[in-house]
């Protein structure tokens, strides 16, 4: 998949969130094609991929269709996308996948597995003790598991140097082998796309549909 057919893809994700037919919270990406399609390369069939609220790039790289990608987000379960058959979990808890990627990767080496797990977060998630717990286990165990945080400088529209004041350039953890960071200018604000408040009807059926389940 290239950097193209992700665009191309939360394109046509925000049209339908702007036409209405999406009543629920949703959080685009985009700005980051280059980065992810690099880091995706390095992925191996049966590795494990455990990603954040906002995970459709990352369901789209580690196989799942698109088709079916695109039926999980219009059925309200962008934020929890989830695939057994590509080894795919994703959460909308901050930090909430962390413990759980280290644990799997302390599975992995207990059998001596060829599998290696990344786990996807944020930079506003970097600062969560569920993480800073899972990394040192990861590093001190030396288990099959890469941390990446994707690094837009804001924890929902918080700047970084608001969070953090004179501490915002240190990055304690990324001297740690199983920590990689990459920092990108994100298309999209944090939830919706940006469009003028007011703008968006979202259509009844819409609703019910969603209600249905």
């Amino acid at each position: 998949m290239t950097a193209a057919d992700l665009t191309a893809f939360e394109s046509d994700i925000r049209a339908e969130w702007e036409a209405g037919n999406l009543p629920c919270l949703l959080h685009l990406c985009g700005g980051n094609e280059e980065k992810l399609i690099e880091i995706f390369g390095a992925v191996r069939p049966g590795d494990w991929i455990f990603s954040t609220h906002r995970n459709h790039f990352h369901a789209l790289l580690a196989g799942i269709p698109p088709a079916r990608v695109k039926a999980e987000i219009m059925a309200g379960r962008s934020m929890f996308m989830f695939s057994r058959e590509h080894n795919f979990y994703s959460s909308a808890i901050l930090a909430g996948t962390c413990a759980i990627a280290a644990g799997v990767a302390c599975e992995i080496k207990a059998r001596s597995g060829a599998e290696w797990v990344y786990c996807f977060l944020g930079d506003g998630a970097e600062e969560e003790g569920h993480f800073y717990e899972a990394a040192l286990f990861v590093e001190a165990n030396h288990l099959p598991c890469t941390f990446i945080i994707e690094d837009n400088a804001r924890q929902v529209d918080t700047p970084k140097e608001d969070r953090r004041g004179q501490t915002a350039a240190r990055t304690p953890l990324d001297h740690f082998h199983c920590v990689r960071r990459y920092h990108y200018t994100p298309t999209y604000p944090h939830a919706g796309s940006g469009a003028r408040p007011g703008t968006i009807a979202f259509k009844p059926e819409a609703i019910e549909r969603l209600k249905r389940g």
